[in-house]
């Protein structure tokens, strides 16, 4: 199979007026990945040789002329160096085809003025058109490498924000899926319990169960749910919960449903229940309740589970459990919302409160 990338190169005729990088990007690209700042020693690289080339020859030049050569020349120079700065913000082969072409025009004018207008003959003119070519040339050249630099360059911080992406996204996923894998087991396990003896309970735990397999199984393909769906897998949780611990097991939601929308990372509000029944109702004897706010107030939203259980708030006490649960939250409100979010553990008498603050503002 032929390569007709080459081919189609070769036979782009655009290429041979308007030489340069096909690529073009969009505004949202360079604001993403063309945010670089313009390296200055640029400018005090091309500054220090165009004065060297100046004073090497400046012996050739005409007499009465040479300040003003000099000051032609300098003033090219910063002109150069602008163009060179408008393509490093806008790398395309059209603008630099603009200014090579607006360079070479420029220079054909100099030696028009020069001959006609002060009426330099030949001599005169030969060491100064010299040197004009010369930095047009390199000029021309530089300018060229540099636009193929910048949208390589580009490119590649493009690249590279997308395997982060990617990264981030397997990460989340791997993240949903430590999420309490045994309590399905567990639940399983008393159902088939329930279903061999004829209690009554079997009925109406298989349809919580059911409810909350189908809330949970999108966790695993989503990056965000909305708190309306995340209150929906936690109340068909404490729904099971309840079948299984009975009176030891209380609980309440409380929501502002002007955040039913706030998006989360999937199972971020399950995990802090998951936490409050394994280390606060399960352990205490008596058991207890659990309640789990919403709300919203000063640009903060908060969101609440507290138990009045054993109290045990030590993230390293169960490593299944808490350690991985908790530190997965935290990772993943971190990648969504970086340092506006903060999720913390507080004892209290009895009890433990676990919260999440997101800032809003």
């Amino acid at each position: 199979m032929q390569d007709t990338t080459q081919n189609s190169g070769a036979l782009d005729w655009t290429q041979w007026l308007c030489p340069g990088p096909r690529r073009v990007f969009s505004a949202d690209e360079m604001a993403r990945a063309g945010q670089q700042p313009w390296p200055k020693f640029v400018d005090g690289y091309t500054y220090s040789n165009a004065t060297v080339l100046v004073a090497v020859n400046y012996s050739s030049f005409e007499r009465g002329f040479a300040i003003g050569i000099c000051a032609v020349v300098l003033a090219c120079v910063w002109l150069a160096l602008w163009v060179a700065r408008q393509l490093w913000l806008r790398p395309t082969r059209w603008l630099l085809s603009l200014a090579s072409w607006g360079a070479a025009l420029l220079l054909i004018a100099l030696g028009v003025v020069a001959r006609f207008v002060f009426h330099l003959d030949r001599s005169h003119l030969e060491a100064p058109l010299l040197i004009m070519v010369a930095v047009f040339v390199g000029t021309a050249t530089a300018w060229w490498f540099l636009t193929l630099y910048r949208v390589q360059q580009i490119e590649a911080r493009l690249r590279e924000l997308a395997d982060q992406e990617a990264t981030l996204k397997l990460a989340r996923r791997l993240a949903t899926a430590q999420i309490q894998p045994h309590f399905l087991f567990n639940t399983l396990a008393s159902l088939q319990h329930w279903v061999d003896t004829r209690d009554e309970r079997a009925g109406p735990t298989l349809s919580s169960f059911t409810r909350y397999l189908r809330a949970t199984l999108p966790m695993f393909e989503r990056e965000t749910l909305s708190l309306a769906e995340e209150l929906q897998i936690v109340r068909s949780y404490l729904d099971i919960m309840q079948a299984r611990l009975g009176a030891r097991l209380r609980w309440e939601v409380q929501a502002d449903p002007a955040l039913d929308a706030l998006a989360l990372p999937p199972g971020a509000l399950l995990t802090l229940v998951e936490n409050a029944i394994a280390h606060g109702i399960e352990p205490a004897l008596r058991g207890g309740r659990i309640s789990i706010s919403a709300s919203q107030a000063a640009g903060v939203i908060t969101l609440d589970v507290r138990d009045d259980g054993a109290g045990l708030c030590d993230e390293a006490a169960d490593p299944a459990d808490s350690g991985i649960g908790l530190a997965n939250t935290r990772t993943r409100l971190q990648q969504q919302f970086g340092e506006r979010a903060r999720l913390s553990l507080t004892p209290q008498t009895p009890g433990c409160q676990a919260r999440i603050e997101i800032q809003t503002a």
